[in-house]
């Protein structure tokens, strides 16, 4: 009896675990590994409080092995899964000013003036990814959202 009860609460821990993870929309997601792949929901890795998906098995090794290489590109996926959401600047901590939207890496991020948006559009590629979701600016200007 006290197995069949075990055996339930695994069950039910496991597809809650799976039902979060699928509520999850990565159909617009990159690989942050190989960057212009698409992310598949079948790969995926625990990753700052939240999951970061990826494109193939290999992406899914190379991004265990060295997390700190795709942070920047795994905070953007963060962001444009909406696992995680801005709190304020990423370039100064300033409230954030609805009128400088623009898109980074696929996710739609906000700053507190036109010079921080001027700063972040003059800058392309990884650089601008570095810019907006490296380690210290998502620190600074984002929060994974509570499961």
């Amino acid at each position: 009896m006290l197995r069949r009860i075990f055996l339930s609460l695994a069950m039910v821990s496991l597809l809650s675990v799976s039902a979060n993870a699928a509520d999850i929309d990565v159909s617009n997601a990159k690989c942050p590994v190989s960057k212009t792949k698409p992310a598949v929901a079948g790969q995926s890795v625990d990753y700052n409080g939240a999951k970061v998906f990826l494109c193939c098995g290999n992406c899914k090794k190379a991004f265990s092995k060295d997390p700190a290489k795709f942070a920047a590109r795994a905070n953007a996926q963060l962001v444009a899964t909406k696992q995680a959401k801005q709190k304020c600047c990423p370039l100064t901590g300033g409230k954030l000013n609805g009128s400088t939207v623009i898109t980074v890496a696929g996710a739609k991020v906000c700053f507190c003036c036109n010079n921080c948006k001027g700063k972040a559009e003059g800058k392309k590629g990884d650089a601008q990814v570095d810019l907006v979701f490296g380690k210290k600016a998502f620190k600074k200007a984002f929060k994974v959202s509570e499961k």
